[in-house]
């Protein structure tokens, strides 16, 4: 039986509670741009495919902290690295409202990306050491602090900048990060329960042994998935803004768009949870990019203002489930000690697929004229994502099961 401070304890639950607080704190950091993108591109007479650029850079920032700050959480705890988020993230904001130039802002994005990425990934890792039963629903739970940051700051920074300006909403961001961010980082101080460390171990490399791969092969198949599936699911979240600004209902719409994709999103992140602890990581993966790319068809076929609220819900609903299908994998084939680090990489490669998906969506619609072009390479890009799922399992089931 668990101790009252330990493993599935009421403990664990609070300190979940803390950790999407956190993480929707920090998601301001990765979603403060796809929002300003309109009025920072007219401000510094940028073409969209620079200011795109710009939020490219943003995301590979966030790459960058997910590797770096994975490592670190596994060698130095999770609240030296949260305070790390905190600062980084108020010195990102508070700078870029002073640059004069594309090249100054983007590097302010550089900075504020990897600081938002320890708020992500290594929560999520840190979280998943605290359950066992219900380990899927808690690391889905904890994901859901990037949606809600998705769900909760697109109005909020919309309405900020309609009446004040984006270089003083940057400027407020600063300051509720800084304020906000630091005591919360502060109850997460409890040390991680112990685990049997040699077991786990061992059940982990003999579940990786019935798939036939290696370590580095079965990180490196979730790399390239991630990178997939964030290519795909790019095209919505970066440029749902632009778009809906273009076809001339607004930035406002596109902001309630967003925020409309990423509400349903935390739905979809927790139901997704609770499936992965019923059929396993891989099979949930597989019904989650099967069921983007049904909605990324449905955004060629949407124009009118009503079908594009409708796909934005629906494209929230299906594709929730696919970045914390990646930590349970990860959970399920590799030792807790190495559990931030890899989640960490695994994680941050789907960050890497959003810098790429978003960059492309900017330079596909210079060269073209519209979006669809850039749907229909999100839409290639997710096959490839359902292949490497559908390869997964289909090894996983081919298998005799872990005793």
């Amino acid at each position: 039986m668990h101790s009252a401070a330990g493993i599935d304890s009421a403990y664990a639950w609070r300190r979940l509670a803390a950790s999407v607080a956190l993480s929707t704190l920090g998601g301001i950091g990765m979603w403060a741009l796809a929002v300003a993108m309109p009025a920072v591109q007219a401000d510094l007479g940028v073409s969209r495919a620079d200011i795109s650029f710009a939020y490219s850079l943003n995301m590979l920032g966030f790459f960058a902290g997910g590797v770096v700050t994975g490592r670190l959480v596994d060698r130095r705890g999770i609240v030296f690295v949260s305070i790390l988020s905190a600062l980084g993230l108020s010195a990102g904001f508070a700078l870029a409202p002073f640059a004069p130039s594309l090249i100054l802002f983007a590097a302010s994005q550089v900075l504020v990306g990897f600081s938002a990425a320890a708020t992500f990934a290594p929560l999520v890792a840190d979280v998943s050491h605290w359950f066992e039963k219900r380990r899927g629903l808690a690391v889905a739970i904890a994901a859901s602090g990037n949606y809600l940051a998705g769900a909760i700051w697109p109005p909020i920074v919309s309405l900020m900048i309609e009446h004040h300006g984006w270089r003083a909403t940057y400027g407020s961001a600063a300051v509720l990060c800084f304020l906000a961010m630091i005591p919360l980082a502060l109850t997460l101080r409890r040390r991680a329960p112990d685990h049997d460390a040699a077991h786990a171990a061992a059940v982990a490399n003999q579940s990786l042994a019935t798939l036939g791969l290696s370590p580095r092969a079965l990180q490196t198949l979730l790399i390239v998935a991630g990178l997939a599936c964030c290519v795909a699911m790019s095209m919505p979240q970066v440029h749902i803004v632009a778009y809906c600004s273009d076809l001339g209902y607004g930035v406002a719409r596109g902001a309630e768009m967003l925020s409309l994709m990423l509400g349903f999103g935390i739905v979809s992140r927790v139901a997704s949870g609770w499936l992965a602890d019923r059929v396993g990581g891989a099979m949930t993966l597989l019904i989650g990019s099967t069921l983007q790319g049904l909605a990324l068809v449905f955004y060629l076929l949407a124009d009118s203002l009503t079908s594009l609220y409708l796909a934005s819900a629906l494209f929230g609903l299906f594709q929730g489930g696919i970045v914390p299908s990646y930590a349970i994998i990860v959970r399920e084939y590799f030792p807790p000690s190495e559990a931030a680090s890899r989640v960490g990489l695994t994680v941050s490669s789907t960050i890497v697929g959003m810098a790429l998906g978003g960059w492309m969506g900017g330079v596909m619609f210079d060269l073209t004229g519209s979006y669809r072009a850039a749907f229909l390479n999100g839409i290639a890009w997710n096959v490839l994502n359902a292949a490497i799922a559908w390869w997964l399992l289909s090894r996983q089931m081919r298998r005799p099961a872990v005793a």
